[in-house]
């Protein structure tokens, strides 16, 4: 089942897609997608409404795509979690995940204009698996019990101001957390559609170049290890969203590659979660 925001923002209502592209409306099962419906059993009842029939269908022309979970709670990130990512960037291959959080303001929808901020030099690009948490988790056990608190996956472009994070501060959130630096979406697919996390291509490219191309197979620390893990160190609300990592190909790592302006196009997918479109524009 596919997940969906539809609206202006601030006025998103909350929608299911189908199978053969249609919109229909969830208003009448919740008002949002958001971590209280998720952590309520709203998955399930929002397949119950599919499957019983009669939900509206909305009209998907100039409906604008929000982001598929209203503000999560936290956005926990992965960074080097791909060996060529950390290998482009000349950093070893970390031996425990290397944890950073991301302001959960910077969630827009997957094709809203991304601001590059004042003052920057090097905004880049990284396309990104996002895991969606269905269940209140701590100190999970092992990869299989995390497995049954992901409500979710969705696309999710972590855009970065190598500058800010890595120049600027001795955290990398200062680089991550300026307005807009998040697109999500276009949509949750339930994690019952996803048979593996571990199998899904990714792929991105600015202007019409490629520059991402990618596996999560090829993960340092694999999803379920990713989400067990965090549970030891930080509660995981339902709601909240983890950034699992990003392949090679960022302009960080490609010296000579140009940082992102206002202006560029990226546009970003991943394998059975939909793509997005980004227009970049000047803060």
């Amino acid at each position: 089942m596919k997940l969906l925001r539809v609206g202006a923002p601030g006025e998103e209502r909350p929608a299911v897609r189908t199978d053969d592209g249609r919109l229909l409306d969830l208003s009448a099962v919740t008002a949002d997608i958001d971590g209280a419906f998720l952590g309520s059993g709203g998955v399930e009842r929002a397949r119950a409404a599919l499957e019983a029939g009669g939900l509206p269908e909305l009209d998907p022309g100039g409906l604008r795509i929000g982001a598929p979970v209203a503000r999560p709670g936290k956005i926990v990130c992965v960074g080097l979690n791909y060996r060529d990512h950390a290998a482009e960037t000349g950093a070893a291959i970390p031996e425990r995940p290397v944890v950073f959080m991301k302001d959960p303001g910077t969630v827009v929808g997957p094709h809203d204009e991304v601001l590059v901020p004042r003052g920057s030099v090097k905004t880049d690009w990284e396309v990104e698996l996002a895991v969606v948490i269905g269940r209140r988790a701590r100190y999970l056990e092992d990869p299989d019990e995390a497995a049954g608190v992901i409500a979710g996956y969705a696309v999710s472009h972590d855009v970065s101001e190598r500058e800010f994070q890595l120049d600027y501060s001795s955290q990398w959130d200062l680089g991550k957390s300026c307005e807009t630096f998040n697109p999500l979406g276009p949509w949750l697919v339930t994690a019952d559609e996803i048979d593996d996390p571990q199998d899904l291509q990714l792929r991105l490219s600015v202007n019409g170049v490629k520059r991402q191309q990618g596996h999560t197979r090829d993960m340092i620390f694999p999803v379920h290890q990713v989400v067990a893990y965090l549970s030891r160190y930080m509660v995981l609300e339902p709601g909240d969203v983890i950034n699992t990592g990003t392949p090679a190909g960022v302009a960080l790592g490609l010296p000579g590659t140009p940082y992102l302006r206002a202006g560029d196009t990226v546009e970003l997918e991943i394998d059975g979660l939909g793509g997005q479109r980004q227009t970049f524009g000047q803060a």
